[in-house]
């Protein structure tokens, strides 16, 4: 799909397949921000090409913007449905508009990509873990979906872990049942396919 300019309130009329994202962004000619913002929202458009964007002009189309709750440009809204789940207001950059308004699992389909299979991740921690974090913030840059365990507080996973890897120590990280002992960058991302 391609960004598609709002000339009329009907434009904005619920997609087929009500459950679908659809992310609208409201600008003006009349503030400066919505103009210097604009071309970063189109660009963020053009990267998506799966994804249902809708541009508003509020000097154009007047009044649209207040159903949605919107009361300042340049804002961006996601939706599934009539349902705003994300908002984001001022200006921003394409990479931003795609990381806040379109959540992990639609992000795929919103560059018209097969979303990568991609095995269950557990990462087992504790709060005083410097290398837990590590792992953690590695998985997210990747925006690799995971579940976190803290051993500290779950003795029975604790337990687990001993049986399985005969290491007590944390982190472990637990990939499609593959079990990772410390933070071994490498073999992460070949389990993950991140190279």
């Amino acid at each position: 799909m391609a960004l598609t300019v709002v000339q009329s309130p009907a434009d904005l009329q619920t997609p087929a397949a009500a459950d679908a994202l659809r992310v609208i962004g409201f600008f003006g000619d009349f503030s400066a921000a919505a103009r210097r913002a604009r071309p970063h929202f189109e660009a963020f458009a053009a990267a998506n090409p799966g994804l249902d964007v809708r541009l508003v002009d509020v000097g154009a189309v007047k009044g649209v913007h207040t159903q949605f709750g919107v009361t300042a440009v340049p804002t961006a809204i996601s939706l599934r449905g009539e349902q705003v789940i994300r908002t984001v207001a001022g200006e921003q950059k394409p990479d931003y508009y795609e990381r806040a308004l379109v959540p992990h699992g639609d992000a795929a389909d919103a560059r018209g990509e097969d979303a990568p299979k991609q095995p269950p991740v557990t990462v087992y921690t504790s709060p005083t873990c410097v290398w837990c974090t590590r792992i953690k913030q590695h998985l997210r840059k990747h925006r690799v979906r995971f579940t976190e365990v803290d051993v500290s507080r779950d003795p029975q996973a604790a337990e687990s872990l001993v049986r399985r890897s005969g290491q007590r120590g944390v982190p472990q990280t637990d990939i499609g049942g593959t079990l990772i002992v410390g933070f071994d960058q490498k073999r992460i991302d070949t389990l993950l396919k991140l190279n």
